[in-house]
């Protein structure tokens, strides 16, 4: 089942979690070729791909997650101003008896933390899954109105 949950935002013990994280995610994120030997679980191949746009007055992040059953494996959570996607893509059962020649698909756990709009109330989240993407759309609330400025007088 895909759920979104909300968090206290004062639960943030760490001062600069936020930014450790996002630090984490872009170090992740870079392209580097593997090095001979090592194995196949590299850093940045649990990191989850997103396109991220603006349509309107929402924002629109995209994440590809084929061969994911969204209601069992999907994990959504808005908290500290932070968007955070957790999926695991599960081995099948009969993996062993099919005799594979080649097996490169990646299974495990991905995830990704994405900062939020300022302003955005997590209960307005929504997400939708088709055709392996997920789709999840943050409404931007309107800036507040800045009133014109008033002339003081001086009085003497």
């Amino acid at each position: 089942m895909s759920t979104l949950s909300r968090r206290d935002r004062s639960t943030e013990a760490v001062p600069f979690g936020r930014m450790d994280r996002l630090f984490d995610e872009w170090f992740r994120s870079l392209p580097m070729r593997r090095p001979f030997g090592l194995a196949w679980d590299w850093p940045g191949e649990d990191l989850i791909r997103v396109d991220e746009y603006r349509d309107g007055d929402v924002q629109v992040i995209k994440a590809e997650l084929p061969g994911i059953d969204p209601q069992k494996d999907v994990t959504i959570t808005a908290a500290g101003g932070m968007l955070s996607i957790k999926a695991e893509r599960r081995i099948e059962k009969d993996r062993d008896d099919k005799g594979y020649t080649r097996h490169e698909m990646r299974y495990g756990a991905l995830s990704r933390t994405l900062p939020l709009p300022d302003g955005v109330s997590e209960t307005d989240i929504s997400a939708t899954y088709r055709d392996g993407i997920l789709e999840v759309r943050v409404p931007i609330p309107a800036a507040p109105e800045t009133p014109e400025p008033v002339t003081v007088p001086v009085t003497t």
